[in-house]
């Protein structure tokens, strides 16, 4: 490999004419590497179905499904950059008159740049199929949203629209709530939907609400008292488990995106070495491979 000689004192310096980047090499080499990871992540996701089952007991853990998801991520990226910045380095034209550690740095830059413009490809490509994907799902979720909205609202009481309806039903209670659990069901249990929403709403349901609802209860089912306070209490106590797997659903899945992030952020940097370093590599032994090409053309 040529290394650049000092100029002549007094002399001026001599700038190249040839840019310092070569944009073929590294347009080439991030079309490779987005080749190439678009294949392993259709591979990828043919493997990731062959792991998901409709049949019970067929079908891996959401954990281990995740896990190689994650895993089969961080060696796409790995692959693909090794490979494009591989060609990156070695499809450039060898640079003459150039010190050894200018060519370095320059391999590492070209590299670099591959790897960057096959991740904004890439990060294009799949962006465009998310946001198809989420286009469609959100559309499908709005007509049955809307589907069961116009059903319910047909089919549900003028009371229950009403968000004052709550306060109504308090300040219209009877004397003794069986009375009305007894006489119409309908409105006792619409009744009971409003206070347990109004509940939820608030964070809790006080003592007067548990109490009116037992006696309801028990006028309904012919409980006593007693056991109808402990249904109210068990129910409630349902109501109070599903908020909290729904919190702990939530923070899981809080948590995983956080590691996602992580682990994406760590392998894209990763990546970027594996292309500098592996452009840098395929530069040097196509240079070494032309100076074996020109010593062995001038033996005799």
């Amino acid at each position: 490999m040529a290394a650049f000689e000092n100029a002549p004192a007094g002399a001026e310096p001599i700038e190249s004419s040839k840019p310092a980047i070569v944009w073929g090499p590294i347009i080439g080499g991030a079309l490779a590497a987005t080749g190439i990871a678009l294949i392993l992540l259709l591979l990828g996701s043919g493997v990731g179905l062959s792991m998901v089952s409709p049949w019970s007991g067929q079908s891996s853990s959401a954990t281990t499904v995740g896990i190689t998801a994650a895993i089969w991520l961080v060696v796409v990226q790995w692959l693909s950059s090794a490979i494009g910045g591989y060609l990156t380095g070695r499809l450039r034209t060898k640079w003459v008159e150039v010190h050894s550690d200018e060519v370095f740095f320059r391999d590492t830059a070209h590299g670099f740049l591959s790897w960057a413009l096959a991740t904004v490809f890439v990060a294009g490509f799949l962006a465009s199929s998310l946001t198809s994907l989420a286009g469609a799902s959100v559309n499908a979720a709005g007509q049955a949203a809307h589907t069961a909205v116009t059903a319910a609202a047909s089919a549900a009481p003028k009371g229950n629209l009403d968000s004052t309806a709550y306060f109504t039903d308090a300040l219209l209670r009877p004397a003794k709530a069986g009375d009305r659990g007894q006489s119409d069901n309908g409105a006792a249990a619409a009744e009971i939907s409003r206070i347990l929403l109004q509940g939820a709403a608030s964070g809790q349901i006080p003592e007067g609400d548990r109490s009116y609802v037992a006696s309801i209860i028990a006028a309904r089912t012919g409980l006593s008292e007693a056991d109808a306070h402990s249904r109210v209490d068990t129910v409630l106590k349902q109501i109070d488990d599903a908020k909290s797997a729904a919190k702990e659903a939530a923070d899981k899945a809080r948590k995983v995106g956080a590691t996602t992030a992580l682990v994406g952020s760590l392998s894209l940097l990763v990546g970027a070495f594996i292309a500098s370093a592996a452009a840098a590599l395929g530069g040097r032994q196509r240079d070494e491979e032309e100076d074996l090409l020109i010593g062995a053309r001038r033996r005799p």
